[in-house]
């Protein structure tokens, strides 16, 4: 008898996400790709850390220090995960710093210059030195350390100088202070063309200046991670919350989790940043290369180097969405799928746009996740209003990091005249819909969109998402039902097509893996997904595997279960793909069931099922339908950006055998989706692969 619970068979989630995150800086090795991409991988890579830390890191260090021995199915305890986290990150360090040192030094061969102060020439340290009494000086905040100055609240995140001085007088007495660097100043100041030196070498340079009278024994630059208290309280810290919400909870606020520091500080210097931080040893770290490296986004940008990047696509408009004519008569005639960023996302401001300056249209309801700054579709809605049209917004306020955007723009559209929601107590809102009530020949007719992802153009231009419009008359009902439990009070109520966590969705995908289980080998399931936790949708999969359904997983991110064990999950197969775009579409295929696919906002973590209110959806439509199972079948295939897992929880990166046709999805798609626009064709898109494995039969 094979026990599902065993340890062996889960793949610890945070060791999961490290791995994520090692298969984000193993792209900036990648010889292949341009200077340029190959540091903004490290930059991702360093954002993704700081996130790590201030959230999950942060959730197990209270843990460990309520004396919280709670386990999940892996078995491993909070001091354990976290002692594990830290020899990863650890022993990853080399490899960050040599990458990042590489990519240096290749830029100069391209004129390109990420230096300190002291590696300038006299003309431009001339530059530098006025740049600093111009910009940095009137702005920079010495402050003292001593009896009678105590040690300041420091940022999360903040980057800093620890100084070490003593009076120029004899026998001066040694002290030490802090120069704290504001983040409204350059991370990497720019000083001509091609030439970038690091703010902390400038500052350092001007220390005795901005401690006249002392001589500088010592600095070392530093940085912070805190315990981020508003984010630690939703998104993924959501399960560590609930065990420290049961009385268990003593944390300080803000507490620091990590410090970052230069490798050459002085020891006395680290005594001093480490009493005062009551930092735990196993959370230093220590570099030869400049911190927070998520700031290269700078460099990065230069449009100067802009050849030195990948080349940029430009999204297209593709048919049926390309003719002079308005989405509502486009939807009367058929349903619409477009992807994200291949395609624009164009269609789906206009169908917002559209709407609200359409006589005939009385309402607009949809839920606003993470939106722009400067929101088309939220300026859309906010006119609506202002026409006179019924307006609802769901505006999730605890969208991490994006509180006070999504609050500006929550006070904008209330001004306006919208009836504005701010979620739902104790749930999260991630679903993403939108619906368009219009009179049509005196009846009212519904219009729909719906999406794996947010409604920010920004972010539509960087993850790969799918949006689906419709009018289908299977969705009326629900959508209305659906606005109707966000807006008001609705008990137990359920959705009959789409299907809705946190009441539905599980047990609706349970069923569907049991209905392919029973099937055995004529058993077909295909996922694509951010990330998969759950442990009772894990365990469904082993027992579908076991009765010889085939399954593959395509996980971007964490996944906790483990494919190939012998008489488990052989039959499993897992694949992640990290290329020019993050991966960030949700695509389910069930052989056996009526419809096959569906798309959703929702991962299979606990989080998404139990804890928010996430939509998935069927796709009747046998073309649309085709459109998603040629793209599952085209990504399967990728030899180029994927990585398989093994099972014990590490990946591989696949290596096409010789002589086989390379077969990179990102990029095949951004050349399908020009060819079609260049042929200007009629017919609806459909994406057609390049000579692979056929997956569907």
């Amino acid at each position: 008898m094979i026990d599902l619970n065993s340890p062996e068979l889960y793949a610890n989630r945070e060791l999961s996400w490290l791995r994520f995150n090692t298969r984000v800086i193993k792209q900036s090795q990648k010889e292949s790709n341009p200077l340029l991409e190959r540091l903004k991988f490290i930059a991702i890579y360093s954002t993704n850390l700081d996130e790590f830390y201030m959230i999950r890191v942060a959730g197990l260090q209270e843990l460990y220090s309520a004396r919280v021995n709670t386990t999940g199915l892996d078995n491993l305890t909070p001091r354990e995960q976290l002692d594990s986290i830290h020899e990863y990150i650890a022993d990853e360090k080399e490899v960050v710093e040599q990458n990042y040192s590489d990519i240096v030094t290749k830029l100069k061969s391209e004129d390109l210059f990420i230096q300190e102060y002291n590696d300038l020439n006299k003309s431009l340290k001339k530059d530098a030195d006025d740049f600093f009494y111009e910009n940095i000086f009137p702005v920079i905040i010495p402050i003292a350390v001593d009896a009678t100055h105590p040690f300041p609240p420091l940022n999360n995140l903040s980057l800093s100088l620890a100084v070490q001085l003593q009076d120029s007088s004899a026998g001066g007495e040694i002290k030490y202070a802090m120069i704290r660097i504001p983040r409204l100043l350059p991370r990497f100041v720019h000083l001509t063309d091609g030439i970038y030196i690091t703010i902390e070498s400038l500052v350092r340079e001007h220390a005795d200046d901005i401690f006249p009278g002392y001589e500088i024994l010592s600095t070392a630059t530093f940085r912070v991670t805190r315990n981020a208290d508003i984010v630690i309280e939703e998104e993924e810290a959501d399960d560590f919350m609930e065990i420290l919400e049961q009385g268990l909870r003593r944390r300080k606020k803000g507490a620091f989790v990590r410090l970052e520091v230069e490798e050459k500080c002085d020891v006395e210097l680290l005594d001093f940043l480490v009493t005062h931080l009551g930092i735990n040893e196993q959370d230093i770290y220590t570099f030869n290369i400049p911190l927070n490296l998520g700031a290269l986004w700078t460099v990065i940008a230069d449009k100067q180097f802009s050849h030195l990047n990948l080349p940029l696509h430009q999204p297209k408009v593709l048919p049926p969405f390309d003719q002079n004519e308005s989405i509502f008569q486009v939807l009367d005639r058929e349903d619409v799928m477009t992807m994200q960023p291949f395609e624009s996302f164009d269609p789906v401001v206009k169908f917002i746009q559209d709407a609200a300056k359409d006589p005939k249209v009385l309402s607009i309801r949809m839920t606003l996740y993470r939106v722009g700054k400067n929101s088309p579709i939220v300026q859309a809605l906010i006119d609506a209003a202002n026409n006179g049209k019924q307006v609802t917004a769901m505006v999730e306020l605890k969208a991490r990091f994006d509180e006070e955007n999504n609050l500006i723009w929550a006070k904008a559209l209330e001004e306006s005249g919208a009836h504005v929601i701010y979620g739902i107590p104790g749930f999260k809102v991630h679903g993403k819909i939108a619906q368009v009530i219009r009179k049509s020949e005196d009846k009212l007719k519904i219009y729909l969109h719906f999406s794996t992802g947010n409604y920010n153009e920004t972010t539509a231009k960087l993850y790969t998402d799918i949006s689906y419009f419709t009018s289908r008359a299977e969705f009326r009902a629900d959508s209305i039902t659906f606005f109707h439990i966000l807006t008001g009070f609705s008990k137990n109520k359920m959705l009959n097509n789409l299907k809705m966590s946190p009441h539905q969705m599980k047990a609706s995908l349970l069923e569907m893996i049991k209905k392919e289980r029973e099937k055995g080998a004529d058993g077909r399931i295909i996922a694509k997904m951010n990330s998969l936790v759950d442990t009772d949708i894990i365990k469904a999969l082993y027992k579908a595997s076991m009765e010889g359904v085939k399954i593959d997983l395509l996980i971007r991110g964490i996944c906790c279960l483990r494919p190939g064990i012998k008489g488990i999950s052989e039959n499993i197969h897992v694949r992640s793909i990290i290329g020019k775009y993050l991966e960030h579409s949700r695509i389910f295929y069930f052989k056996n069931a009526s419809p096959q696919t569906y798309i959703s906002s929702a991962d299979w973590m606990p989080r998404n099922l139990e804890k928010r209110f996430e939509l998935m959806v069927p796709i009747y439509d046998t073309t649309l339908s085709l459109k998603l199972k040629d793209y599952l079948n085209l990504q399967i295939n990728d030899n180029v950006l994927s990585w398989d897992m093994n099972s014990d929880g590490n990946y591989k990166k696949f290596k096409p055998e010789k002589n086989m046709q390379e077969i990179n999805s990102q990029a095949y798609l951004e050349q399908y989706v020009n060819k079609i626009y260049k042929v200007n064709s009629k017919t609806t898109v459909s994406v057609r692969t390049p000579k692979t494995k056929k997956i569907f039969k």
